[in-house]
């Protein structure tokens, strides 16, 4: 009866309408995707919440504490994120936004028992790292932008100078490599003893330049040195299972340099991961080496772009995590600064806390269309034809994901073939809409149709 009833509307509201509109679609482009062509395998995407920009989350009201939390690492209804990024300190006092030291006090010598100092804070990152641990993250990434001052030539952990004892350094308090190396190993313990497990250590950041914050520079061969007493000294205190990750340079051009020096150097061997960011060049390809590499901190820094919540912000960035997929092939990447206050006025959070408020950036959910359902583990896939900029994934769990974007002013529709689907769920990010849920078609072909609407990101979740 209710169906009648329907019907009957129907036909009578049909007869009663003088001109009929048809709705004009487009015929839908076929992409196949082709899971046994494989490219790179995906660590992970991820951000940072250095410089105790970590007490701005726990310094909310609880539940505005949960949302935030849910939207970096929640796999249901939020970003997803499966790196996170934390700073070691160098600096002895919390004064500013500084990271302060474990080791706050020149023990003497390079060689003599140093005090360590351990608050069970770490600047907000070890509460903030065992939450993330609650949510399923398992890859922490400490990094060091300098060693403490009192183990570099100009005595401060700021403004530049080198390690004491690298090629080229000379310190009249002796050489620091082996206490540097003992400190990050400290540094890794304690976190351990908070049961959080470090998986992967830096310990240099963007190493090409000076700067009135914590800073240390190098170049390939002083990393080298270095390297050759990091790498046993891990393994000696039982954390041979703990990546290197090495050079952070502040550019595309930068990290190959490093790269390529400590090749030279014959420091090869000595780290497992490449590391660069894209401030002062940008990738037009991988990095130069064998290893995996992480674009490990990006964010927009310029003062002349003011804050913003636009998707038009955050179609850019689903382009560049587009191109970093495809074009840089990088096996992970990671964001600048999670949260951050409201000074500076600038795009390089996801989420901006004021006091007991935040505000949430659309290229958060830019990111969400790829970090959501790209688990660790993935590998990208093949995946070719069609117009728009399609990438494709094949999860551990035997899952596909196809990230889709249009940034043109029509929508598409789209038919996913070479692909058994039993399944599938279909997700979009536009203007109104952040990760919203869609129709999606499986035929009985086991293909996958769906709409891509104008100007968005659509993620297909596909069970095979």
């Amino acid at each position: 009866m209710r169906f009648l009833t329907a019907l009957s509307i129907a036909v009578l509201s049909w007869e009663a309408s003088a001109s009929p509109v048809v709705e004009k679609r487009q015929a839908a482009q076929r992409i196949t995707i082709n899971p046994a062509r494989t490219y790179q395998e995906i660590d992970g995407f991820g951000f940072s919440a250095a410089f105790q920009r970590a007490n701005l989350i726990i310094n909310l009201p609880a539940p505005k504490q949960k949302q935030v939390l849910d939207l970096l690492f929640n796999t249901q209804n939020g970003t997803g994120f499966s790196i996170l990024r934390n700073g070691i300190g160098s600096t002895p006092n919390s004064n500013s936004d500084y990271m302060n030291t474990i080791l706050p006090r020149n023990p003497g010598s390079p060689n003599a028992a140093p005090q360590y100092v351990w608050d069970r804070k770490d600047s907000g990152q070890l509460w903030l790292s065992q939450q993330a641990v609650s949510y399923g993250v398992s890859t922490i990434y400490a990094n060091a932008w300098s060693a403490p001052g009192f183990m570099k030539n100009n005595n401060n952990d700021m403004n530049g100078g080198s390690l004491c004892g690298v090629t080229g350094v000379t310190c009249s308090s002796g050489d620091w490599k082996q206490a540097y190396a003992n400190y990050l190993v400290q540094y890794i313990k304690f976190y351990a003893q908070e049961n959080v497990t470090v998986t992967h250590l830096a310990f240099l950041n963007e190493p090409d330049l000076t700067t009135s914050y914590a800073s240390m520079r190098s170049n390939g061969q002083q990393a080298t040195d270095f390297l050759k007493v990091l790498n046993p000294t891990l393994k000696e205190a039982g954390l041979g299972d703990v990546q290197i990750a090495c050079c952070e340079g502040t550019g595309w051009n930068s990290g190959n340099q490093l790269i390529q020096e400590i090749s030279r150097a014959g420091g090869d061997s000595l780290y497992h991961l490449a590391t660069a960011h894209t401030y002062t060049s940008d990738f037009n390809g991988p990095l130069q080496t064998t290893k995996k590499f992480w674009q490990s901190e990006y964010s927009d820094l310029s003062s002349s772009n003011p804050w913003t919540t636009s998707w038009t912000d955050g179609l850019k960035w689903a382009g560049i995590l587009h191109r970093a997929m495809t074009v840089g092939r990088m096996n992970g990447y990671l964001w600048w600064e999670g949260v951050q206050w409201p000074n500076p006025n600038t795009n390089e959070k996801l989420i901006l806390i004021d006091g007991q408020n935040f505000t949430v950036a659309k290229r958060l959910w830019a990111f969400a269309g790829y970090s959501r359902y790209i688990r660790p583990g993935a590998y990208r896939i093949d995946a070719t034809g069609g117009n728009l900029q399609t990438s494709a994934y094949l999860n551990k769990d035997g899952t596909i994901v196809v990230v889709i974007l249009n940034t043109g002013n029509n929508a598409a529709n789209v038919q996913l073939a070479g692909i058994t689907a039993a399944s599938a769920e279909s997700y979009v990010t536009d203007n109104t809409r952040d990760m919203g849920s869609q129709a999606v078609t499986v035929a009985s072909d086991g293909s996958v149709s769906g709409a891509v609407p104008a100007r968005s990101l659509v993620t297909f979740r596909i069970t095979v």
